[in-house]
């Protein structure tokens, strides 16, 4: 009988991608992949830490994993087993604690380790070049990742990912282009380009380059799909990048761009290299340039010392904007961090209302966004999953679209009439 794995990933799509590949590398080994709760032989916890919950989730998993299965063999990597994998190596039923330059090398590991609770995690701070992980497809997903740059150099003052993730390493151009036409080969009809800090694309090679030069050479391949980026900082979001994204129809228009803040006092205390105002210009050139693109935003509140006025400046600013999708994230205090040091930490049940105030603030952006659709005719790609005898797809502009069950199968990319409004997104039908 095949060995049994089960996966579960917390966390960004560089999280997902390498989950991916991981259990790929698996099944080809012989595992065979079940369900978390089946209770496999091998469980993987594939963790997140960029807050104290996703930490908690982490542990609480692994925990959970021991009960559907007692004698299970529990792997813990990513950026958690990255930050602190002694802790993590003292839980109870744990036998190898992973970092992230080692997922790669995850069946060797396998081998070698003896159930001691062994750890293998490297100074990833110290890696100069990516090792990309290869794949040729994405199980239960209709939309395919590919990891083009890993690692960040930003060090914003909240942030643990620099030592997480290490800095910002390139994968060569080749090696993209050569991942991006086998999974279009392979079916699926939209590629997401992922990594910790995508804007600084190729700035590690010798000669450097960057993400435009990327795109370019990407439209000259044999790709045929549509292609989504994942998160820009604002700063790299240059006006000849923004330009040829919006008219590229091959690329979708959907731009994800950390805020953080909406006041200049608390972004130059994160250590964000930009103003309220230089924002508020880049999104303006962006709705011009683009009308009918995706803008979603991430803020951040109650970071240390954030007053209700500032606060108030930032839902004042949230307002004035021209986004679509808003995800707001309370501050998290992680240890390592200069924020974590610093006075004035803001209560919890304050961030909490906060949030909400925030939240309330996004589903109107988002549904005002969605709205001006209805009538109109979108091209969606056909994503798992029912709901009451309808079946989700995403659009370009990365609306949920709602059609008949019946008429369409997961992977199908097709043109929607926009009928209406659902809970969750439009309505509409083939």
């Amino acid at each position: 009988m095949k060995t049994t794995v089960s996966i579960v990933t917390l966390g960004c799509k560089t999280n997902q991608f390498e989950s991916a590949a991981m259990i790929e590398k698996l099944q080809q080994a012989g595992y065979r992949q079940v369900s978390f709760e089946a209770g496999a032989d091998l469980v993987i916890v594939n963790t997140c830490t960029v807050t104290a919950a996703t930490d908690a989730q982490s542990r609480k998993l692994i925990r959970r994993a021991r009960r559907f299965n007692s004698n299970t063999r529990i792997v813990v990597t990513g950026c958690y087993a990255q930050i602190d994998p002694h802790s993590l190596k003292q839980m109870p039923g744990v036998s190898l604690v992973v970092g992230n330059n080692e997922k790669g090398q995850l069946l060797d590991y396998l081998v070698a380790n003896n159930d001691t609770g062994q750890i293998q995690v490297s100074d990833i701070r110290a890696s100069s070049v990516i090792e990309p992980l290869v794949l040729t497809g994405f199980e239960q997903r209709s939309r395919a990742f590919v990891q083009i740059q890993n690692g960040c150099d930003a060090f914003c003052s909240y942030c643990i990912i620099p030592y997480a993730r290490g800095r910002s390493r390139s994968v060569p151009v080749a090696a993209v282009i050569s991942q991006i036409e086998r999974l279009c080969a392979n079916g699926y009809p939209e590629i997401v380009l992922t990594g910790i800090h995508i804007g600084r694309y190729g700035q590690d090679f010798v000669p450097c380059t960057d993400l435009l030069t990327l795109l370019q050479k990407i439209e000259k391949s044999d790709f045929s799909g549509r292609l989504r980026l994942g998160s820009i900082e604002p700063t790299e979001l240059s006006e000849e990048l923004s330009h040829y994204i919006a008219q590229a129809d091959w690329i979708c228009p959907h731009f994800h761009i950390p805020l953080q803040a909406g006041d200049d006092e608390i972004l130059r205390r994160m250590n964000r290299h930009y103003t309220t105002t230089f924002f508020a210009d880049l999104l303006d050139r962006l709705r011009q340039i683009k009308p009918d693109a995706a803008i979603g935003l991430d803020v951040i509140t109650g970071f240390p010392g954030e007053t209700d006025v500032q606060f108030q400046a930032t839902c004042q600013l949230l307002r004035q904007l021209p986004f679509s999708h808003l995800h707001v994230f309370p501050y998290s205090k992680r240890a390592g961090t200069l924020a974590a040091e610093m006075p004035d930490q803001v209560p919890g049940d304050v961030m909490k209302a906060r949030a909400a105030q925030l939240r309330q603030i996004g589903r109107e952006k988002n549904r005002n966004f969605a709205q001006q659709f209805v009538g109109s005719e979108l091209e969606i790609v056909i994503e798992g999953g029912e709901d009451d005898d309808l079946r989700k797809g995403l659009s370009r502009n990365y609306l949920p679209v709602w059609v008949p069950a019946t008429s369409v199968e997961p992977g199908e990319l097709l043109k929607v009439r926009v009928s209406g409004m659902h809970k969750d997104g439009l309505l509409g039908s083939p």
